[in-house]
Formats: structure tokens, sequence, C-alpha cells
């Protein structure tokens, strides 16, 4: 067997079955429940996970056991278990479930629209995080195929990420004695800094969201008549975000809400920023003339990866343009998502931003900050050296590159969980999401041949875990 008989398996995989199966899957709208509360009655997550169990029962994996596991008022969660050699076991990760439309979408393409333009495939869901059932299995199809030993394996494919991964706790528990202690936890839903090489993350940020409402008026009143008289509700929610954000600087004003940023992830930051150099900042759509918070790229790569953030992401009692008619607006809330640094305690945080928000409201007007939800970050544990060499030599010999190291922005709720759960566990969190592939918005797309190739490391990483015992 050799890397390139791995990658040959992996890219004829993909080709004849799984880029198919994807455009699929793409086209079906299997909200998160978070932003589909009728999803159940809608169907689609039972259309989505079907779709991938079957695709997976086809598979040729000796023994394998593909289950669809549901309890009462949750998600459904698809459960494989791949039989294998050995008492150390790989859990590997992926989510089923989507982020909403959104807007902006370019001509021809569209969330449901799986459409494939110059090596990518464009629609919602496929690079975050469709294509992890397809590519995990993949992976262990091609040691199978070569005759390579591995460890047994399961993987967990769950449909509640996108809205804080509240449904899979019940799941873990319910599952444990099949899940066992995994030595190794491969996760598929991270990003990587270009499509080159293969790309380890070494942090995840944790994310806290919430709606905060201002009320003044029981209804809407003339502008002329009420303004003087009455505050604006609008202008109350601008002082009350000023408690916990500088608007001119973006600093977060909350000591909760920041954490030391260890020296080792300071300096991955700066050996990232050497090889991206301006690629940091420019993988953004920014419009003409704007430009990022710094001209540094280290600063930018921790400002989004180790500091916290708030983005307010939606608003209501606005009315559309079209609709804005000289009115004291009542009532406006705003949905505030804060990206909190991976060591900092959600739950301290969210009391403390609650608590700040809420105290005092200006002119005794109806404040509430209500939490949606407030999850964790990950700091990753010291990579053991097999690991380390492992990634190292499966990104030179599929990418003929070095594997890199970074912290990511976002949030995935699992990593925290399984770290607290099992301290003792080494993860390679790795992912597809490069530049402009635009996950959450408009345009997202798979880039179809970096995927085949990370598929292929993830083999090669599998295989050596399991030739690390007898080293």
């Amino acid at each position: 067997m050799t890397t390139a008989d791995i990658r040959a398996h992996a890219d004829r995989v993909w080709r004849d079955s799984i880029v198919g199966e994807l455009k699929r899957y793409i086209a079906i709208p299997n909200k998160s429940p978070g932003f589909d509360r009728d999803w159940a009655a809608h169907g689609h997550m039972e259309r989505a996970v079907a779709l991938i169990a079957d695709w997976c029962r086809k598979q040729p994996l000796k023994g394998a056991t593909v289950e669809i596991v549901r309890l009462p008022g949750r998600t459904p969660l698809l459960f494989v278990d791949v039989p294998g050699t050995g008492s150390d076991r790989v859990l590997l990760y992926g989510h089923y479930d989507k982020q909403p439309e959104f807007t902006g979408w370019l001509e021809g393409l569209g969330p449901w629209t799986p459409v494939i333009r110059d090596g990518r495939l464009y629609g919602r869901g496929g690079a975050d995080d469709g294509y992890a059932a397809f590519s995990s299995l993949t992976a262990i199809a091609a040691l199978q195929a070569a005759g390579i030993a591995h460890a047994p394996c399961v993987l967990i494919i769950e449909g509640c990420e996108e809205s804080g991964s509240y449904d899979l706790p019940y799941y873990i528990e319910h599952l444990a004695a099949r899940i066992g202690e995994p030595s190794l936890v491969v996760c598929l839903d991270a990003e990587c800094g270009n499509y080159e090489q293969l790309w380890c993350t070494t942090s995840l940020r944790g994310n806290l969201t919430g709606t905060l409402s201002v009320g003044v008026l029981k209804e809407g009143v003339h502008s002329g008549m009420a303004s003087g008289i009455a505050p604006s509700s609008f202008r109350i929610l601008r002082q009350l975000l000023s408690r916990i954000e500088d608007e001119k600087s973006g600093d977060l004003l909350i000591e909760a809400l920041h954490v030391p940023i260890p020296a080792d992830r300071r300096r991955q930051a700066r050996t990232t920023a050497e090889l991206l150099g301006d690629e940091v900042f420019r993988k953004l759509p920014f419009v003409a003339g704007a430009r990022p918070v710094s001209n540094d790229p280290v600063e930018l790569l921790l400002g989004s990866t180790w500091l916290p953030t708030l983005v307010v992401t939606g608003a209501d009692g606005l009315p559309a343009l079209r609709d804005a008619g000289n009115v004291l607006l009542p009532e406006v809330s705003a949905r505030l998502s804060l990206r909190l640094p991976p060591t900092a305690d959600p739950a301290k945080v969210a009391t403390a931003i609650k608590a700040t928000l809420e105290a005092n409201p200006p002119y005794g007007a109806a404040v509430q900050f209500e939490i949606d939800s407030s999850t964790g970050g990950w700091n990753a544990p010291v990579v053991a050296p097999w690991l380390e060499q492992s990634a190292e030599r499966a990104s030179q010999e599929i990418f003929g590159r070095a594997a890199m190291y970074m912290g990511v922005g976002g949030t995935i709720p699992f990593m925290g969980m399984l770290g607290e759960r099992f301290p003792r566990t080494q993860f390679l969190i790795t992912g597809v999401l490069g530049p402009q592939a635009n996950a959450h918005g408009p345009n997202e797309f798979l880039h179809l041949e970096k995927a085949s190739r990370l598929t292929a490391c993830v083999a090669l990483v599998i295989a050596d875990h399991f030739g690390r015992q007898s080293d």
C-alpha cells in the first residue's frame, strides 16, 4: 500500500459517489432547530439524516452498523460503529443540520441549489458540515481496502450543532457505553487557512447568543408629537450596547470576557501570519474602501481566535425602509452574538452580560436580555508526538507542504464537552472552510479537491493512530 493508493481511493469515491449524494443533501432545507422551530413537522431533518444513513449502509466496511438514534423531542443522531483491532477507539464527528438561507447569493446560486463551478460545490451545508460523514467513512474504507489495520471507530453525526448542540449531551449519555473512551477524536467541521495543506485547529471560541429588548411605549406614536418627550427605544439600545462594547475600537468592556493568551498560541499565530500575510483579511469580501480593524495579521488572527467580540446579527421592531413612517418605535430588539475566548467561563460571562445590560435602565425603560445559549470554547491539549508527526507526514505526502496549526474563531460545542469528559484524548480538528468558503453566509462552497485530499489525510492519521501502539 502506498499513499497514492489511499488518495486514489478517496478521489474515486468522491468522484463516483460522494459528490452526487452531497448534491441531493444540499437540496434539503434542513435548517437547525434554532432557525426552524417546526423542524419535526417539516420533515427535512429526517430526509437529510436518512439520505446520509442510506449512503453509509452501502459502504464496504467490515461489520459496520449504521443506526439513526432518536430520543423523544430531539433531533435524530446518526451513529455508525466500525469494528477494528485493539482496545483503543477513534471517534469521528460531524453534523448535518444547516444555517438559514441568508441573502446575497450570486446569480444561478442558492442555498438549496447545488451547483459545481471551478471545482467548488456551492450550496448550504456541503462544507459546513454535510461532507463529514462521507469523508470519515471513506477514509476508513480506504484503509480496509488496502489491508491496513485500524482501531475500532465510531462516527457521530448530530442534527443540532448550529443551534448550540443542546441535544447532544443527552445522546452522549445515552450512547456512553457504545462510545467508550476514545484516544483520538477526528472532527471535520473547522477552518483552513488555505487549500494547499493540512490545517490543525488548536482552539475554538465559545459563543453567547441572546436577544436584547427595549420597550418605551405601548404602541407606536407620531414622531413629531412624541419625540422630545419620550426617549427613542433605539437610542436606549445603543446606550446599552455601549455598556459592553467600545463602539470606536470594538473592545469589549466586561472583565469576565478576557483571558490570558497562552504563549504557544501567540507563536502559532505568528507562524500562520508569516505564511498567509494579507490573506488573513483579504479572504473577506470587503466593499471598496473598507479595511480591517488592524493592519497586523498577527493581531487579526489573535483578535478572531482569542479575543471576545460582539456582533448584532438581527433585529425586530425596525420596519423595512419602504414601511418606515414617521413613528417613534415603541420597542426594538436586537439579537446579540458574543464570541468568547477559548478558556472564558461561559456561565460567568452570561451572568455578567445580563446584569450589565439590565441594570438601571435608562428612563426606566423595559429592558430584558434573554439568553438563548452560552457555550464554552476549547483549548487543545498538548499534541502528542505521534499525532504531530502523523499530521506532518500526511500533509507532506498528500499536499507536499507542511501541516499548520491555528486557532479558529467559531464554536464547536462538542469539542468542549469531549475535552472535559476525556482529558487524555488527542484531537485532530480540521476542515475545508478556507478563503471565501463563506459558511453561514451567501455562496457557501465545498472545495472538492481539498475535501478529497483531506479524506486521505484522515486515513493516514487513523493508520498511524493504530501503528503507534507498537512503537
